[in-house]
Formats: structure tokens, sequence, C-alpha cells
């Protein structure tokens, strides 16, 4: 199993494969057992489970702030 990665709620991230629009590139809206992301070429909302999230990302393009409490 794969260390967890720190996700964040504003995360800008670069995925693997191109959504159909063209765009590789998503924001992290909502994070949960699911991770929810919106294109940010065509503004399509998609949920991804965490593990599949962790596996397809490649960069992190804009980090989000980080929660209140937490380094």
């Amino acid at each position: 199993m794969a260390a967890p990665m720190d996700i964040r709620v504003g995360d800008v991230v670069q995925l693997r494969k191109a959504h159909p629009c063209g765009s590789d590139v998503w924001e992290v809206v909502r994070i949960g057992a699911d991770i929810g992301v919106v294109c940010r070429g065509c503004g399509r909302r998609v949920l991804l489970d965490r593990g599949r999230f962790q596996r397809r990302v490649t960069a992190f393009v804009q980090r989000g702030p980080a929660a209140k409490g937490f380094p």
C-alpha cells in the first residue's frame, strides 16, 4: 500500500490521461472516500476513488491552502 498523499481542496493537479476535451489539468473540490475533481478545460465534475486518484496524479500544478492546525 502506498503512503497517503496530502490532498487539499483547491489543489490543481495534472492527471495521467487527458479528458476528452483535451485538458489534463483538474481542480480538487471535494475530499472524502472519493475525491471530487473539476476539469479546468470544460468544467466537467468527476468523482474518483482515492486509490485511482493517487495512481493517476502526475504532478501538482498549484497547491490549495492548508487546513488550519495542520502544516
